[in-house]
């Protein structure tokens, strides 16, 4: 017996699973907080097919620009236009802060706070200069790039197979018709695994209510309130605007990708979505290189959403311990927060991991602050997530018309007629992909 059609549709599933999950994460807080397991095992299934995806899409899209030239002059686009984001939202963030002054009245000891449930976080904050995050980004063997699953090393290993195969051409052609073989059989993969998109949503609410409960909030609520107010800032003050001068409304985008949002929203983690993203772009007229370039970049070096985190919950810590910051010192931790915000990609607890790296190099701010956000950092992951990823879906419609490797007509229409689609919609929009 198949389900009504409007419970066929991917989006419709999650959300009820949702709402069903927050249910027993309220009534029965401690069943739901065993139901963790089912979010992890989803976003690992997902997980597991991100690198092989990402090389067969970026191996295969290299093959299909014209020159060389071109992939440099995407990349350098790229990167200008993430620092440019980045910035902004390092500034929206601190802006927000000083309006709303989230921390202010609070008057925290520091010596009072419980520093030790930040070991977990600080084990992340290695520091590296360019220099060892350019040696990072070299895996130890070809594997290797694919079993850490870490997505620049996998990049760096597509460009330089990409490039080989186009410089022969003869010998390449069985070879890339392999590789876009095997991605078409992981793309189906993927489809089957997103069924269980629900079942993950479902552990993933249900363990953040059944864990921490509304009642966790508490008197943290005007910095949540804050943070979400920044975020839906960025996306109206900075996204939407050059959506509409790139000629597409941004809330049409957010339509078209409903289910992958929602996913996001679920699980608060940007990872889950990103297969299904290179497909979705590339059905919206992408270019298959420019996606295969972007949008990897980006989920490293686009962090839009803990970029605003950043400098926010700097200020709110700063704002509570009753530490003045004066402009050199703002101007200093700006300058380290370009990089730090960039560095915790793909870690349990990203936007904390930030943080404290932040504030290990900032002698005036106190690292035992971060403690305070402990509890509620699971609810604003989720804004941090979302952000970052519309920003990086824009990021590549933008990238892929200066480029010229956009179909603005095609754009238009998809954007138009979106829709909540089937579950096996990785399929269909694999199908649409060009070649």
């Amino acid at each position: 017996m198949r389900l009504a059609r409007p419970l066929n549709s991917l989006y419709m599933q999650v959300l009820l699973a949702m709402a069903l999950g927050m249910t027993v994460g309220h009534f029965w807080p401690s069943a739901g907080a065993m139901l963790k397991p089912l979010s992890d095992a989803f976003v690992g299934l997902v997980r597991m097919m991100i690198a092989p995806i990402v090389f067969c899409t970026i191996v295969s899209g290299i093959t299909s620009l014209a020159n060389r030239q071109a992939i440099g002059r995407t990349i350098v686009r790229a990167l200008a236009l993430f620092y440019l984001l980045t910035a902004v939202a390092l500034a929206l963030g601190l802006f927000t802060a000083f309006v709303l002054r989230p921390g202010a009245g609070m008057h925290i000891d520091v010596h009072h706070l419980d520093s030790s449930i930040l070991a977990q976080y600080t084990k992340h904050t290695q520091a590296r200069g360019l220099v060892e995050f350019g040696l990072s980004l070299i895996p130890e063997t070809m594997l290797g790039a694919f079993e850490k699953g870490e997505v620049l090393p996998v990049l760096l290993l597509s460009l330089l197979f990409g490039f080989s195969l186009s410089s022969h051409p003869s010998a390449g052609r069985p070879v890339l018709a392999l590789i876009d073989g095997v991605a078409q059989i992981l793309f189906h993969v993927l489809a089957m695994i997103m069924r269980l998109a629900p079942l993950g949503a479902f552990g993933a609410m249900a363990f953040t209510v059944g864990r921490f409960g509304i009642r966790s909030v508490g008197s943290l609520a005007i910095l949540m309130v804050s943070f979400y107010v920044a975020c839906a800032l960025f996306l109206v003050l900075v996204l939407a605007p050059l959506a509409r001068l790139h000629g597409f409304a941004l809330w049409r985008l957010l339509r078209y990708l409903r289910e992958e949002l929602l996913i996001v929203l679920a699980t608060s983690s940007t990872e889950p979505v990103l297969p299904r993203l290179i497909v979705k772009l590339e059905s919206l007229g992408c270019d298959k290189g420019v996606v295969g370039l972007v949008l990897p970049a980006g989920y490293s070096f686009n962090l839009d959403g803990t970029a605003i985190y950043l400098t926010l919950a700097s200020l709110f810590i700063a704002q509570a311990c009753d530490v003045p910051l004066s402009a050199p010192q703002i101007a200093t931790m700006l300058a380290v927060m370009l990089l730090t915000s960039k560095g915790a990609a793909g870690v349990s607890g990203s936007g904390l991991v930030a943080l404290v790296a932040t504030l290990t190099v900032i002698p005036d701010l106190p690292v035992a602050g971060v403690a305070l956000l402990v509890g509620v950092d699971r609810f604003m992951s989720e804004a941090r997530a979302l952000t970052s990823v519309i920003s990086n879906a824009c990021a590549v419609i933008f990238v892929s018309m200066w480029e010229g490797a956009c179909d603005r007509t095609r754009l238009a229409q998809r954007l138009s007629a979106a829709r909540p689609s089937r579950p096996d919609c990785a399929d269909d929009a694999a199908a649409d992909t060009p070649t």
